[in-house]
């Protein structure tokens, strides 16, 4: 039996740190010394008494340990336990911002990088993929979901048995062989470090001596030590004395405590410091710290002078707001790539939800928050055809938290369901172009199925969200429930008079034609389709594609004039209009073009920028079918060992493709003749070596290889060159691989 090879590098996703991690060496070593017997580590404590930060820093030397270790290996080759260990990488998972229990899986599988097309259960899918990895899993904030995490971490431990997992909550998960690390505050001298460094953090010229440091002495002891609690208090020294600090500290604890020292239970101490920085605020930062509260992970300025302004708070008095909230280490600053945003601890963000609560004016803003979000997705969809359509997935990548606390609050109002129907609608390009299928047929379905969901007084609402719904279907190989939307869409758009949503009806019916290997209904309804959108004056992301696509049927029967014109077209246009991800698409028609007619080096070139737009986008049905041509393209160059490497890299990725294309006689030739012409040289043992050899590469290493192009060697195959292969359906049956 063939051993796993042992990767190179430990992957993963762990943020970098943006201040220092001060002390808890002895606590460190004990929680490694726990993941060295247990598979299930839970470290439990109370809010801001530093469990998040433990279990990263824990995580990060975990994952340098895993990359130090192939390198330190000895003349004889022997695997070092971290490299073995944790040689698929170190992921952390986030779920704070989680409130919906069905979002858990797909919150896991989008922390793993793990795209899935298909219909199969997000859990199914997960435990699949996690069945022979070997890898450390950081949860972090379970505490609103703790049941379904626990069972779904019972399941994943069973079925995975080189995972192991590290988890950060106020309680354990209660699974069995847990491990459980109750975190204490740090002792006082570890305590005083990390309240003077971040002190001297807020101001460069603090330096406490003397009376000051006896002052921070006893602050540390008043606030039992608690991180966060020592956060905000270093917030305040700012603008405070410590001796000003302790002050106000001793009369508002001993208010608590009746005057005995050590009375006040840790919870209650670190509420008594986030009230007490909370009555040090202005009524101005006390009213956007609690309106601030309606946000569900990270916002930017934007979000938050729309969300919070009002006539109680000018919109221009809120970046002023902003900046002393971040003063106080009431907010964090993150750079991301998206922008600057900000971010409130989970625990000062509940402590402001309490006081928008009691102030009644927490429905009002959950209103405003979803209708900033309405209009963020609406800017969006518009943007998504320009330029910035790389900076709109990112920009929705950031915003997933809030755009689902939108989607749930239209939910959540039953007059207000077609707007959720809208929003789910109108993300129809991060769904389709981001890699986000499950997540958008889960919305979809909701809206659409909710009680209330038939109501025609907002049929246009209702008509978007079922042709985005046969789109969905349609790409996750759902051919049923996308036809059954689709004529849905289709009939209510001509009692109404839609033309648009008529139009999207019939080109979405044409796409299933097409990869259903009905070519001359394919052609019938997506030319079709685009008259329909010329004659209503509709032209974007979707409309080129559908002439995308038209190309794509009139090249598999065998106009390929007919196909270099519409796909020559688009090109023409996305790039007049900066839209890549249509253009990824036609680049693979007109490369397919290019090697009927022999070009393999235009072939390469047009392939080469497909594979790296769709890697961009995560669109895996683009991507994989580039890589398959690309690899038929390395036949005909002359490698074949390459060429197998990528076909075997390509065709484990059909497994989270929804398309199941394999069956098709169009869409399946190149596959089929790169391995037909590719094991005729090779033999068909060394073309199956090189084919597992592709399997072993993850994505981001097969795209590195499959763009080097003209400046890969390419290996001896042992033979002669390979002729440039036709790949019309008719030089290859379709059978199963």
């Amino acid at each position: 039996m063939r051993q796993r090879p042992l990767r190179r590098t430990a992957r993963g996703n762990l943020p970098s740190e943006l201040s220092g991690f001060i002390g808890r060496g002895a606590e460190l070593a004990e929680l490694g010394g726990l993941l060295e017997v247990s598979r299930l580590v839970t470290v439990t404590g109370v809010g801001g008494v530093g469990k998040s930060r433990l279990v990263l820093t824990a995580a990060r030397s975990a994952a340098e340990a895993a990359r130090e270790a192939p390198e330190a290996q000895g003349v004889q080759g022997a695997r070092a336990p971290a490299a073995e260990r944790y040689c698929d990488g170190v992921w952390l998972a986030e779920l704070a911002c989680v409130r919906d229990p069905a979002l858990l899986e797909l919150t896991l599988s989008e922390a793993l990088g793990l795209t899935d097309h298909t219909t199969r259960p997000p859990r199914a899918v997960l435990a699949e993929h996690l069945a022979d990895k070997r890898m450390l899993l950081v949860l972090d904030g379970f505490e609103q979901l703790v049941d379904e995490t626990a069972a779904l971490v019972r399941e994943l431990l069973l079925r995975s048995p080189g995972l192991r997992v590290l988890a950060a909550g106020r309680r354990p998960l209660e699974v069995a062989g847990e491990r459980t690390f109750p975190l204490a505050p740090p002792v006082p001298e570890e305590a005083l470090a990390l309240l003077e460094a971040r002190a001297s953090a807020a101001d460069p010229a603090f330096a406490a001596t003397g009376a000051d440091r006896a002052a921070l002495v006893e602050v540390c002891a008043r606030l039992d030590g608690i991180p966060l609690a020592l956060e905000l208090a270093a917030g305040r020294l700012r603008t405070l004395s410590p001796a000003q600090v302790l002050s106000r500290l001793e009369d508002r604890f001993g208010l608590l405590t009746g005057g005995v020292r050590g009375g006040l239970p840790r919870h209650r101490t670190l509420r008594t410091a986030i009230g007490w920085s909370h009555e040090l605020c202005t009524p101005a930062e006390r009213l956007l710290w609690a309106r601030l509260s309606v946000f569900a992970g990270q916002f930017d300025l934007d979000a938050a002078e729309y969300v919070c302004a009002g006539p109680d708070m000018p919109v221009e008095g809120v970046l002023d707001l902003v900046g002393e909230l971040l003063a106080q280490s009431l907010l964090v600053r993150e750079e991301t790539p998206a922008g600057v945003r900000f971010r409130m601890l989970e625990t000062v963000r509940l402590y402001g939800a309490g006081w928008l609560e009691s102030l009644g004016d927490a429905v009002r803003l959950r209103r405003r928050h979803r209708d900033w979000y309405m209009g963020l997705a609406t800017w969006c969809e518009l943007d998504w055809f320009s330029p910035r359509q790389h900076e709109v997935a990112a920009l929705v990548e950031a915003e997933l938290p809030n755009l689902r606390l939108a989607l749930e609050c239209c939910l959540d109002e039953p007059d207000e369901l077609h707007l959720g129907q809208y929003l789910a609608g109108t993300l129809w390009f991060y769904w389709a172009g981001c890699g986000r299928l499950t997540e958008g047929r889960h919305w979809l379905d909701r809206t659409l199925d909710h009680p209330g969901g038939q109501v025609t007084e907002y049929e246009s609402s209702r008509l978007k969200a079922l042709w985005v719904l046969g789109y969905v279907a349609a790409l996750q190989g759902d051919a049923t429930a996308s036809m059954c939307a689709l004529y849905e869409c289709r009939d209510g758009a001509a009692r109404s008079g839609n033309r648009v949503a008529a139009a999207y009806a019939v080109h979405r019916l044409g796409c299933l034609a097409l990869v259903s290997d009905d070519m001359a209904r394919a052609r019938e309804l997506l030319g079709g389709a685009l008259e329909q959108y010329r004659a209503a004056g509709e032209l974007n992301s979707n409309v080129l594609m559908c002439q995308v696509e038209l190309g794509m049927a009139l090249a598999f029967l065998g106009d390929l004039p007919g196909a270099l014109a519409l796909c020559g077209e688009v090109r023409e246009i996305c790039e007049e209009r900066g839209e890549r991800w249509t253009k990824a698409y036609a680049l693979y028609v007109l490369a397919y073009a290019a090697l009927e007619a022999g070009g393999t080096q235009e072939a390469r070139r047009l392939l080469s920028e497909c594979v790296e737009i769709n890697h961009a986008f995560n669109d895996l049905v683009g991507l994989v079918l580039a890589l398959e041509l690309l690899a038929l393209v390395t036949v005909a160059e002359g490698d074949p060992a390459e060429a197998a490497v990528l076909q075997g890299a390509a065709e484990p990725m059909w497994g989270g493709v929804g398309l199941q294309l394999f069956g098709s006689g169009y869409f399946n030739a190149p596959r089929l003749m790169c391995r037909e012409r590719a094991g005729e040289v090779l033999g068909a043992e060394r073309y199956a070596a090189y084919a597992a050899e592709g399997r072993e590469l993850c994505r981001e290493s097969l795209v590195v290889r499959a763009l080097r192009g003209a400046a890969r060697v390419p290996r001896p195959a042992g033979l002669g060159g390979v002729p440039g292969p036709r790949v019309s359906r008719s030089t290859a049956p379709a059978d199963q691989p």
